[in-house]
């Protein structure tokens, strides 16, 4: 790493690990390091202590699991909303961090983190409007508009919108605990376990539930489109690791628009508009390096 660069921590906060990271976004990460997400005591513990350990670091970013607080005018802000994540409702991130490690802290949501990333250097590089959508375990979604990810009364949350049904999923109810069929209910990984009966590693890649997944996510697309016009829309996940599925998703998109919207990457077949993202499983993490940079720099 150049010697003029800034060295920076980041954190991806995921409900199951912590992601730790030392570098520069446009150097690259230099240490790596994960530990178990269990109680925040116990893990931001766990964070403090490894980033003490390494050379002085200039700033941290965080992109995190949510929902979280946002706003900096909030007498609760940088730390969680009420979270399905058991103990973690009302922790604080931003506090408890920057006190231990006397430096400035950056907070967004893991799917912002990684939005942002794919927008600056990633697969939505030189667009205006880039969303990125993340199908996993839950399924989340960030929009970034001019390098810059979108905030508001709170955040988006992509996962929690409703879609008509798919024919095939007239008796089933969804595994989102609050809104049952919404699109996380309909197309998270648990939500294809359930159907299946078995976990999502043992789907193979030719079952009809891939078209299924693909109608809604297509579907979704399609609302973006119309709602926000982006650039790329950017795929992301570990249920996306089964690249088979981004074909019946533009195919959904495409029927779904049905030729409406006028621009050439809105024809032919949609793989340079619906895309998997450039940095892979390193968007987070670095998305929280440009988050460190941003809050040292505020």
């Amino acid at each position: 790493m150049s010697s003029t660069k800034k060295r920076y921590g980041g954190v991806e906060a995921g409900g199951t690990k912590f992601v730790l990271v030392v570098g520069n976004a446009e150097d690259g990460i230099e240490t790596r390091h994960s530990l178990p997400t269990t109680s925040p005591e116990e893990t931001l513990a766990g964070v403090v202590a490894f980033f003490k350990a390494q050379e002085p670091i200039s700033a941290l970013g965080i992109a995190s699991f949510g929902p979280l607080v946002l706003d900096p005018r909030r007498t609760d802000y940088g730390g969680f909303g009420k979270t399905p994540k058991a103990g973690w409702s009302g922790a604080g991130l931003v506090g408890p961090l920057k006190s231990a490690l006397n430096v400035p802290v950056g907070l967004d949501t893991d799917v912002n983190g990684a939005g942002l990333a794919e927008a600056v250097y990633g697969a939505g590089r030189d667009e205006e409007v880039v969303v990125y959508i993340t199908v996993g375990t839950g399924l989340g979604g960030g929009l970034i508009v001019r390098g810059e990810p979108v905030h508001g009364l709170t955040h988006p949350e992509m996962g929690h919108v409703r879609l008509p049904l798919h024919p095939r999923d007239a008796d089933f109810a969804g595994v989102c605990p609050f809104h049952g069929t919404c699109l996380e209910g309909l197309v998270s990984g648990p939500a294809i376990s359930a159907r299946l009966g078995t976990p999502l590693s043992n789907a193979a890649s030719t079952d009809p539930i891939w078209e299924q997944i693909g109608y809604y996510l297509g579907g979704f697309c399609a609302i973006l489109t119309l709602v926000a016009s982006p650039g790329k829309i950017i795929l992301g996940g570990g249920v996306m690791e089964n690249t088979a599925l981004f074909a019946p998703t533009r195919a959904a998109l495409a029927k779904a628009l049905n030729g409406y919207v006028g621009h050439p990457r809105l024809t032919g077949d949609l793989s340079d508009y619906v895309v998997p993202p450039k940095l892979g499983s390193n968007a987070g993490a670095i998305g929280a390096l440009i988050l460190a940079d941003r809050a040292l720099h505020a």
